[in-house]
Parts: structure tokens; C-alpha cells; sequence
């Protein structure tokens, strides 16, 4: 485990299975580093933050780390377990 912390957060949108299937993705590497993923449903957000819907709303899911663009569609495991490790 890092001695560092890391947030790692997806975007998602109600009602996609993508994302749904990238949450299950995430978790148990996120537990392997004692982090907890946090989701954000761009839809809701963009009452607030309507930039987040029009740059991230036609690729979801994104996964970010530590607030970077990560990984989109498809949850990249072993590049992810590498930067939680640094």
C-alpha cells in the first residue's frame, strides 16, 4: 500500500450500464489501496458545474484520479493499481 493518498472518483450518468459495471470494477481495486470511490452523475451536477456535463457527458464513464482524467469506457485495472501504488 501507498503511504500516499488518492482520490479516485467516476463520473456517471443514472441508468448506465457502463458505469454501473465500472463502480464493480473500481471498488476492489480501490479497497486494495483503503479508498473509497466517490461518484458524481454529471446530469445532476451540471446544475452547478455545467462544464462537467459538456466535457465529460458523451464518454462515460470516467474514472479520475486525484481530479485527472484517468481512464474513460473501460476501467484501465493495472494502470490504475500502478498510480495508487506511487
Amino acid at each position: 500500500m501507498s503511504d500516499s493518498t488518492h482520490a479516485v472518483t467516476l463520473l456517471t450518468r443514472s441508468g448506465c450500464g457502463l458505469c454501473h459495471t465500472a463502480l464493480e470494477q473500481l471498488r476492489p481495486i480501490c479497497s486494495e489501496f483503503g479508498i473509497e470511490v466517490a461518484t458524481v452523475d454529471v446530469d445532476k451536477a451540471a446544475a452547478t458545474d455545467p462544464g462537467l456535463r459538456a466535457e465529460y457527458g458523451d464518454r462515460l464513464p470516467v474514472v479520475l484520479l486525484d481530479g485527472r482524467e484517468h481512464s474513460y469506457f473501460d476501467v484501465d485495472g493495472p494502470r490504475l493499481r500502478a498510480d495508487l501504488a506511487k
